[in-house]
């Protein structure tokens, strides 16, 4: 019985992460399809006579997008982990007053649609002077990050021993000092996981770029696709092909990084 639902188990788990899986394919498959299949009926299940022609676009044509998202996304990483870090810390270890109200704001604030934020950053950042700028997408996109990564940072550091903090106080370490030299090493898996999704939301929003950047001369790549929907016509084999370059980082990332964000987001769950 035990092998019987094993294998069943297995075969249940297959079938669902194919069915998963089958957009990413679908996408795959239309990048490579001819301009004259795509509208076929029934459509090709594979890519006959395959073209590499939607590649060679993006080659040509959204090498700058994907520059300008590589710069965001890195950009929003270094400005949330430098903001969320000290927060958290503060939160788990020095204990303010009030603690417990802005833990609750953060989570209310994850729940606020971006749309909603975007309209609100429009006529904020047109004062500032940073509409359509890069500078003013990586403050908006750290807006979405900055209460997940205090959050999780808090999770984490709270299950820090306070014997630690105790030690370091004895020797002569100030919070600062003892926030940087002691917590931050031992808290890789969170930074992992904070950097990890807070690259991801950056580097795959549209809401903000086309709220915020659609007048820009940099741009990131999600509005590089964008490009390609017209009134009348859309060019499919280019999106398919653009959007399949895109998901490579992620992807990669994703793979690399998957152990220490299993750890960094169960991190503060269970108690020793």
């Amino acid at each position: 019985m035990t092998s019987t639902r094993r294998i069943g188990n297995t075969v249940l788990g297959v079938i669902f992460t194919a069915l998963m899986l089958f957009p990413l394919y679908w996408m795959i498959n239309v990048s490579l399809t001819q301009p004259t299949d795509l509208r076929k009926d029934p459509p090709n299940l594979f890519p006959v006579n395959p073209t590499f022609d939607g590649y060679s676009r993006v080659l040509s044509e959204q090498l700058p997008y994907l520059g300008t998202s590589l710069v965001i996304g890195l950009g929003t990483v270094v400005l949330t982990l430098v903001l969320s870090a000290p927060a958290a810390f503060a939160l788990a270890k020095l204990r303010p007053r009030g603690g417990m109200v802005l833990d609750f704001v953060l989570l209310i604030a994850q729940m606020i649609p971006g749309i909603i934020m975007a309209m609100g950053f429009y006529l904020i950042f047109f004062n500032w002077g940073i509409l359509d700028t890069i500078p003013g997408l990586i403050l908006a996109d750290s807006t979405l990050a900055l209460p997940f990564g205090v959050l999780i940072f808090t999770a984490f550091m709270a299950g820090i021993p306070d014997e630690l903090m105790s030690a370091a106080k004895i020797d002569g370490a100030g919070p600062w000092r003892t926030f940087r030299s002691i917590v931050m090493p031992i808290s890789r898996n969170s930074i992992v996981t904070v950097s990890l999704f807070t690259f991801l939301w950056a580097w795959s929003d549209f809401i903000f770029a086309s709220t915020l950047n659609r007048g820009g001369d940099l741009q990131p790549i999600t509005m590089g696709i964008y490009k390609y929907i017209g009134n009348n016509t859309q060019d499919w084999n280019a999106i398919m092909a653009t959007a399949v370059v895109a998901s490579i980082p992620a992807a990669v990332l994703l793979v690399v990084a998957q152990r220490y964000v299993a750890a960094g987001v169960t991190a503060g769950a269970v108690k020793d």
